[in-house]
This record gives structure tokens, C-alpha cells and sequence, in this order.
């Protein structure tokens, strides 16, 4: 890509794995984060200590970028400043506006996570954590930027799910992800022009890695913009 990839959360475990993968495929990479890294990220890889909940702190990390991970943490706090609708939502309303504040439009990769649509699971006790992820979905969606928002499964650190990734739709489905196909996916999202405009779920299961993400993602059906 012509300018680097802004990784917002890229020193998580999530995000580090999208880093050393854009950094393996030759591109420039810069991390925003809150504070100090607790690891040291690779050689090369810009950062910035930045809040996502204040957007003009936002602005200049993300003004020349060619592609946008947002990967951050939601949080599960029920007030302040860590609850779910600052990072979630607000966060992410806030990333968009200085993405696009230099006149550009970056391809968009929002980490969200299963059940985002159902209201009602237990999951939504903590902060209101469903209804503020999808929010910022909505968010993403509306902006009118090229865009995939990708739901894993609960993720783990190794394959004792599966090799195979299994890429659905509609949030009706659960199980678990390696954090290494979650972040592959999101690096295929920036690469594969069939995700382009995609939410999906994934999952992994028994059988063979996939090869093919372009054919996998060409098999989804395109985002419907909310409405009201």
C-alpha cells in the first residue's frame, strides 16, 4: 500500500498478530495505543500514544493512512471511562472522522465480536457491550468507506478448534477462533476486494486451512446500510 496501516490496538494480542502479518507482506505499520507498550513492538513499526475516546489525539497518527484496524478492547465497565460506549462506539466514531480528515478514505477493518446482534445474551450485562459494538458496526457501515467488519468466535491462543476457518453470516452461530485466523482474516479484508463491504462471523472447525479468502469472502452477502 502507498502510505502505512494504522493499527488501533495493534499492542494486544489480537493486534500484534495483524502487525507481525502486514509486516511479513512488506508493509509500513504504525500502532496507536493508550500509554506505553507492555511489549516492545517490532523493529520499524511507528506508534503513538493516543485515547480513542479524544479525536483529535487520533488525527495525525491517522492522517495519511492507506488502511484502518480498529482492534481496540472494549472494556466492560459500566460507567466511566472504560465502559463499552467510549470504546466501542465513541472510539470508533472518532477514528473514522480523523481517517478521512486529510481527504482521504482508507479501507476500514472493525474487530467486533459473535452476538453483537442479540440483545439479550448475558454478554450484554457487562456495559452494554452488544449494543455498543454494534453501534460502531453501524458506524463503519454509514461512513460510506470501504469497509469489513469481522465478528470472531471466543478466541483462543492455538488451533484446538480446528484448522479450517468458517466464514458465516446473520450471528447466528458460536464457537471459537484462533487469534491467528482472526487476524489473518483481517489482513485478507484489506487485500481481497470480495470483502469489501462484508460483516461476517469466524469460526474454526476440523478439515484443511484455508487458501482460497478471496473465494470465501465472494461467497457473502453485502451489507445492508441501517436505517433511522
Amino acid at each position: 500500500m502507498d502510505s502505512p496501516v494504522v493499527v488501533i490496538g495493534g499492542s494486544g494480542r489480537l493486534g500484534r498478530l495483524v502487525v507481525n502479518r502486514l509486516l511479513d507482506l512488506g508493509e509500513r505499520v504504525h500502532v496507536v495505543g493508550r500509554g506505553t507498550p507492555q511489549e516492545a513492538l517490532p523493529d520499524g513499526v511507528g506508534y503513538t500514544a493516543a485515547d480513542v475516546r479524544e479525536s483529535r489525539s487520533l488525527d495525525e497518527p491517522l492522517a495519511h493512512c492507506s488502511a484502518l484496524v480498529y482492534c481496540v478492547s472494549p472494556g466492560t465497565d459500566d460507567t466511566g471511562p472504560d465502559r463499552p460506549e467510549t470504546t466501542m462506539y465513541l472510539g470508533v466514531r472518532n477514528a473514522l472522522r480523523s481517517a478521512v480528515g486529510a481527504g482521504r478514505r482508507p479501507h476500514v477493518v472493525l474487530v467486533s465480536q459473535i452476538h453483537a446482534t442479540h440483545y439479550g445474551h448475558p454478554l450484554n450485562a457487562y456495559g452494554r457491550v452488544l449494543d455498543w459494538r454494534r453501534a460502531g458496526e453501524d458506524e463503519v457501515r454509514e461512513s460510506g468507506l470501504s469497509h469489513t467488519v469481522v465478528r470472531p468466535g471466543w478466541l483462543l491462543d492455538d488451533q484446538r478448534a480446528g484448522s479450517r476457518v468458517r466464514l458465516v453470516q446473520g450471528d447466528r452461530g458460536t464457537g471459537q477462533v484462533s487469534r491467528q485466523d482472526a487476524a489473518e482474516a483481517c489482513i485478507q479484508a484489506m487485500y481481497c476486494p470480495s470483502a469489501i463491504g462484508v460483516t461476517f462471523e469466524l469460526f474454526n472447525e476440523s478439515g484443511p486451512a484455508v487458501t482460497d479468502w478471496e473465494s470465501s469472502f465472494a461467497a457473502l452477502e453485502w451489507d445492508r446500510i441501517p436505517v433511522g
